[in-house]
């Protein structure tokens, strides 16, 4: 049985411009995909919002999983407040499963976000989640919580979003996405 390991974002204290905060959209979008992940077969382990991220990346180097993935929103620079937007897909730099990982999401994130050319790729050495975990990891900011479009599109399509992640996983793990019950994709 495949197996993940999602750590929805613990960051409380990141507003949304447009009411809300990180963590709590990301476990939202988290507690959203679930029943997909289940109705594919897919064994899922996770973190809690109190968890510090230490005890994230021990949990899931614990729960062996077959991928790690963050979900977290950005925010701009203190020059550029509200300034930018789009989806980013970090991956560990020195991971071929890890960038295998990010095309399957930077994919489906595409085909859902309003403007998919500012869907970006992005490797990275220093993202701790990306770097300690021993699964293939991947750390998605799905938008920028200080723009208002973003922030509003981000609150308004939690279960697309939900949807399009829990499809990159069945796509990276090689499970077909109509899974056991085509009627709960």
């Amino acid at each position: 049985m495949s197996s993940i390991y999602l750590s929805p974002s613990v960051q409380e204290l990141n507003p949304y411009i447009t009411g809300g905060n990180e963590q709590y959209y990301m476990n939202r979008i988290a507690d959203a995909m679930i029943p997909h992940l289940q109705a594919g077969g897919v064994r899922i382990a996770r973190n809690s919002p109190g968890d510090t991220l230490e005890e994230i990346v021990a949990q899931s180097n614990a729960a062996d999983c077959d991928l790690h993935l963050a979900l977290h929103s950005n925010a701009a620079p203190p020059t550029l407040p509200g300034a930018l937007r789009g989806p980013d897909v970090y991956y560990y730099a020195y991971s071929d499963e890890g960038a295998r990982a990010a095309k399957f999401f930077s994919d489906r994130l595409k085909a859902i976000y309003p403007q998919p050319d500012l869907v970006a790729v992005i490797p990275n050495t220093t993202l701790t989640e990306l770097r300690r975990a021993e699964a293939p990891a991947i750390l998605i900011e799905l938008g920028y919580h200080d723009n208002r479009e973003d922030s509003q599109w981000i609150s308004d399509s939690t279960d697309d979003i939900a949807l399009a992640m829990a499809q990159a996983v069945f796509g990276y793990l090689g499970i077909p996405l109509a899974g056991p019950d085509p009627s709960a994709l």
